[in-house]
C-alpha cells in the first residue's frame, strides 16, 4: 500500500491494523467467547514482543505502543489486554515475559500479575540443522521455579508441535515440521517423559493453586545458592 510502514505510528498502517482488530473482536464478541459474555477466552493480547524492536523506531514506536493500548482499550472486551515483551506497556495493559526463564521478570505494575505467556518447550527446526532439545528436567524446574517466585499464570510455546505445509514455515531456512520438541509432538503422540512429567507437575501445583495464588510468602536464603520459599 502506497506509503505503508508496518509496526510503527503511520496512519496508513495503523488505519488496517486497527480494521483488522475490530474484525477480529467482533467475530469474537459474536460468538460470545470472551469470559465477560460467560465465554472461554480470559485475556486479549494486542502486538507481538515489539520491545524487542522498539529501539529502531525511535519516539514513533513508542507513540505507536500506545496508540495499540489505547485502541485495544477502545474496544470494550471486557477481559485484560496484555502485550508480551513490551517493559514500557501503557497502563493498563499488563507486559508479560517470554523465553526459557521467567522466575526473574518482573511486572512494570506492582499491581499486575506476574504472567509467562510463552514457556518456550524447545525450538524450531533449521533446514540442515540439529533436532532441537530441552530437557525435560529443565522445562519442569523452570515451571516450578516460576510459581516459587510469585507467578500467577502460565502457557507453553508449544504445547503442541504441528506442521507449516508449503511455504508457510514463518522464516528463512525454517522447515516445516514444527515438531518444537513439544509435550506433544508434530503428529499428537505423548512425547515421554516430558509429557508425564508435566503432567504429574502440574497435578502438585493444581493441588496448591490457592495457597500458591493467596497464602504469605516466605523466602530464606540458606547460602551455597539455596534458598526455601515457604507458603502459609
Amino acid at each position: 500500500m502506497p506509503g505503508i510502514e508496518l509496526r510503527t505510528a503511520n496512519g496508513v498502517y495503523m488505519n488496517e491494523m486497527e480494521n483488522f482488530t475490530k474484525l477480529i473482536v467482533d467475530m469474537v464478541k459474536q460468538e460470545k467467547l470472551f469470559a465477560s459474555q460467560s465465554g472461554p477466552i480470559i485475556l486479549a493480547q494486542i502486538e507481538n514482543e515489539f520491545g524487542n524492536v522498539q529501539e529502531a523506531y525511535g519516539d514513533a514506536g513508542k507513540a505507536y505502543i500506545q496508540w495499540c493500548s489505547n485502541m485495544a482499550q477502545s474496544l470494550n472486551v471486557g477481559v485484560p489486554w496484555i502485550m508480551c515483551q513490551q517493559s514500557d506497556a501503557p497502563q493498563p495493559m499488563i507486559n508479560t515475559c517470554n523465553g526459557y526463564y521467567c522466575d526473574e521478570f518482573t511486572p512494570n505494575n506492582p499491581n499486575s500479575p506476574k504472567m509467562w505467556t510463552e514457556n518456550w518447550t524447545g525450538w524450531f527446526k533449521n533446514w540442515g540443522g540439529k533436532d532441537p532439545l530441552r530437557t525435560t528436567e529443565d522445562l519442569a524446574y523452570s515451571v516450578a521455579r516460576f510459581y516459587q517466585t510469585g507467578g500467577t499464570f502460565q502457557n507453553y510455546y508449544m504445547y503442541h508441535g504441528g506442521t507449516n505445509f508449503g511455504r508457510t514455515s514463518g522464516g528463512p531456512y525454517i522447515t516445516t515440521t514444527y515438531d518444537y520438541n513439544a509435550p506433544l509432538d508434530e503428529f499428537g503422540n505423548l512425547a515421554q517423559p516430558k509429557y508425564g512429567h508435566l503432567k504429574e507437575l502440574h497435578d502438585v501445583l493444581h493441588s496448591m493453586e490457592k495457597i500458591l495464588t493467596s497464602g504469605s510468602v516466605n523466602n530464606t536464603n540458606l547460602g551455597n545458592s539455596v534458598a526455601v520459599t515457604m507458603y502459609s
